[in-house]
């Protein structure tokens, strides 16, 4: 029998430029008659009592779903590691999730795969698809976040180059695995429907 999980902290990332939306935010696009986030929402809000979004725009309205909202401590959409940081910084538990505010179709198997095997190394939990790392898609220790910083202070903008500076479990996901989808662009949007439809 499976020990119970830890707490968790879960980290969304909504933070970008939106470039291959056209500017426009990510996170509350519609898809399915409701903003991406709302479905996220839906999935993690019974995971977890600290749920947090990382938003550089539109905090009011992504304060909806979230127990709390942080900006990135710089301007002009740093990136995704800087959200991470202002995350950490904030997160309450000891394990956090980190997902992405475009994925909707993630579940809660995955995430309990990568919170099991994050724990049981004592590691980061990231999922590889295809011999790639997906960090967008990851568990991580708080005590990450001084490695983070010090990636962050030595120049280093990519999260994935951060997340590796330290010891990282693979969670190995197929290649068609439709939970991983990110809806990157706006065709996405219209033409997937569900899982079936991947």
């Amino acid at each position: 029998m499976t020990a119970p999980l830890p707490p968790c902290s879960i980290l969304i990332l909504a933070g970008g430029r939106g470039q291959r939306m056209g500017g426009r935010d990510k996170g509350l696009l519609e898809w399915r008659g409701e903003p991406l986030i709302a479905h996220l929402h839906r999935l993690l809000r019974p995971l977890s009592d600290d749920l947090l979004i990382s938003c550089n725009r539109n905090q009011k309205a992504y304060a909806v779903y979230a127990d709390q909202c942080v900006g990135d401590a710089e301007a002009d959409f740093p990136g995704p590691l800087a959200g991470v940081i202002a995350g950490l910084k904030v997160a309450r538990h000891e394990w956090v999730v980190l997902l992405a505010c475009d994925a909707p179709l993630v579940d809660q198997a995955l995430i309990d795969a990568l919170r099991q095997l994050a724990v049981a190394s004592n590691s980061a939990a990231m999922v590889r698809q295809g011999g790639y790392w997906q960090p967008m898609f990851s568990v991580l220790p708080r005590s990450i976040l001084p490695v983070l910083e010090h990636a962050w202070l030595a120049g280093e903008r990519s999260l994935q180059k951060a997340l590796l500076r330290e010891e990282v479990q693979g969670l190995t996901c197929t290649d068609d695995d439709p939970r991983l989808n990110n809806f990157n662009t706006p065709d996405w949007l219209q033409v997937v429907t569900g899982p079936h439809d991947l």
